[in-house]
């Protein structure tokens, strides 16, 4: 049997869209070299930008990264990642294998997410502008193809009209377009409302609840977050009706099949009827949440042990450490903790091993400093502030009017 992962091998599946029929441009942006290649360069300006910021990272450093951009060896890297079970530390030390004297600093400061993610991104952003130019080719030939044969008599049909002005139908394209936009909304409901179910559960945060409200018929005590579950429930309702659409759009032959029209008369109106009943139930939550601040306290108390060791480790570096080094001590005083935490009940014990662990003794002093709460949240009230002024209160202008209307709930 081929090993897991062998593409390469005849005996493991490829995709034909790999393989045969997609551009090697596209296979390129998608290939692993293309993604490794662009995290080490995510690395590289990571460490220019922490070296401008004050960081100890030398230029030596900064060059021998910039030396090994391309010089990525996958075998090693896959013999890592079955080894660690990570695979962007597997190529943390890889790339720390051909950058010894950098090794030290690569990730300094990073998630997994900070490469990943914006590796994704660059991904999306050059596909598209690779399939942008071939998109303008199609529509340039088919532009050519009907300006060259506008005059050329042809059956009509009735409803194949021009746009702006419709005598018939109207392209179906247009429904897709609108159901498109209340199909996101209906996403991005259920990932607030999801997260505020979440809260809820945690008892950081409730939505509104009535004195005589129930929560349950058997457990009298509960207090079921209704108005994010009914909006949750009918956002996955409303992001299937674009299927609606989308299908009658592709089979509207030349001009327009009369199958489309019970369609439509159900599925553009449940989705206006959705968002509309969505909205107003989200609005009616969001006037009335509740936040619980001794509860964050006391969870944030719990887990800030671990959620400090990367400003630990930060910490360490500035005094000389090795980033590699230092993550490798915390992790395993990190598993400790957490088997007491686990296995025994205890109380998160992490900081007392770094205290009584002589490699850390440059920070000892450090600590109560790593561990203030207000030094995690950076520059987030200032990115809130700058987006509402900037983004959010310039679209709510026109609507001034209406805004301090209450939501109106048929519950």
């Amino acid at each position: 049997m081929a090993a897991g992962g062998d593409h390469g091998s005849p005996d493991s599946y490829r995709s034909p869209l790999a393989s045969r029929y997609a551009s090697p441009e596209m296979c390129f942006v998608f290939s692993d070299r293309y993604k490794f290649r662009t995290w080490r360069q995510l690395w590289l300006w990571l460490a220019e930008a922490e070296q401008t910021l004050g960081l100890p990272i030398t230029d030596e450093q900064i060059q021998e990264m910039k030396s090994n951009l391309e010089n990525i060896d996958f075998k090693m890297a896959a013999e890592e990642e079955k080894r660690l079970r990570h695979d962007v530390m597997a190529h943390v030390h890889t790339f720390g294998h051909c950058c010894p004297k950098a090794a030290g600093i690569i990730h300094l400061g990073a998630t997994s997410c900070y490469v990943g993610d914006n590796t994704d991104l660059i991904i999306l952003r050059n596909a598209l502008d690779l399939l942008l130019p071939k998109l303008a080719r199609v529509i340039s030939r088919l532009a050519d193809f009907a300006k060259e044969r506008a005059s050329l008599p042809t059956l009509g049909f009735t409803h194949f009209q021009a746009f702006i002005i419709t005598g018939q139908t109207y392209t179906r394209k247009v429904d897709i377009e609108v159901l498109s936009v209340l199909a996101s909304l209906g996403a991005s409901v259920h990932k607030i409302c999801t997260d505020i179910r979440l809260l809820a559960n945690l008892k950081e945060m409730e939505e509104p609840f009535e004195k005589q409200q129930i929560g349950s018929s058997a457990m009298p005590y509960k207090r079921n977050p209704m108005r994010s579950e009914r909006c949750c429930s009918l956002a996955r309702h409303l992001m299937t009706l674009v299927m609606d659409p989308l299908q009658t759009a592709s089979v509207q032959w030349f001009e327009r099949t009369l199958d489309d029209s019970a369609n439509r008369r159900i599925c553009l109106a449940e989705a206006f009827l959705t968002a509309d009943t969505i909205l107003n139930t989200l609005q009616n939550i969001s006037e009335g949440l509740v936040v619980y601040p001794k509860v964050i306290e006391r969870r944030i108390r719990q887990e800030l042990p671990f959620m400090a060791t990367e400003n630990i480790i930060m910490a360490m570096v500035k005094a000389g450490g090795s980033r590699q080094d230092c993550h490798e001590k915390i992790r395993v005083l990190s598993q400790q903790a957490a088997s007491v935490v686990k296995q025994e009940g205890g109380d998160n014990d992490l900081i007392e091993r770094i205290q009584v662990d002589a490699y850390f003794s440059p920070i000892h002093s450090q600590l109560d400093h790593l561990l203030d709460p207000s030094s995690f949240t950076g520059r987030a009230s200032q990115q809130v502030q700058r987006f509402l002024e900037e983004e959010v209160y310039p679209l709510l202008k026109p609507y001034e009017s209406v805004m301090k209307v209450k939501a109106e709930l048929c519950l």
